[in-house]
């Protein structure tokens, strides 16, 4: 099953009412073919949806090994729609994209005087300046919750998904709940080591 069609099935598990619209807004705004970062993890086409993806996986692998049933069945949906939700803003807003191309001039030489600008290899993508900067974290909540209801803890673990990295840590620090952990944690473990590692890998092969 493809990443994509993957995430839809989740996501329509919940049952949660405007789900629907809110997958053909994803649909419509780019969240299946956006990058997930503009250099550091998945920074190319279809990035956002793969760690998204990752994120869920290694959050319901938490959910089972923290707890049993009829824990596991309470915590799912809301583990789900946090996880595959969490880093939502990073689609973009208002018909922009979060994020752009990063295109560099080419080296003007005698032989070549216009060279054709190139996407940079080191940083593909970069913030999109015609966007109002607003943390994704916060830009991911507005846009949810067009079409869904989330809970209070829904909310609460997808604004601080980023945990002590993000620039709202002194709210959170010592205010973590279960869900805003588990979604902090596979969100790290996806980044930072699956991600990074399948990079690496690829690297070494080429």
């Amino acid at each position: 099953m493809e990443i994509k069609e993957r995430i839809v099935v989740l996501l329509l598990e919940t049952e949660r009412p405007g789900m629907e619209r809110l997958i053909e807004h994803m649909e419509e705004n780019g969240f299946f073919s956006s990058p997930c970062s503009g250099s550091y993890h998945l920074a190319y086409e279809g990035g956002l949806a793969e760690h998204s993806l990752n994120v869920c996986d290694m959050a319901m692998n938490l959910l089972h090994t923290f707890y049993e049933q009829p824990h596991i069945e309470y915590w799912r949906n809301s583990v789900i729609i946090s996880a595959l939700l969490h880093d939502l803003g990073k689609m973009g807003q208002f018909g922009k994209p979060n994020y752009v191309p990063n295109m560099l001039k080419g080296r003007v030489t005698k032989a070549n005087p216009a060279p054709e600008p190139y996407q940079s290899p080191k940083k593909p993508f970069v913030t999109n300046p015609e966007l109002i900067p607003v943390e994704h974290e916060i830009r991911g909540i507005q846009i949810a919750s067009q079409f869904i209801e989330l809970t209070e803890d829904e909310s609460y673990a997808i604004l601080n998904h980023n945990g002590m990295y993000s620039v709202l840590k002194y709210t959170y620090s010592g205010k973590e709940t279960a869900l805003s952990m588990i979604i902090h944690w596979a969100d790290m473990w996806a980044a930072r080591i699956v991600e990074v590692g399948d990079n690496e890998a690829e690297g070494e092969e080429e």
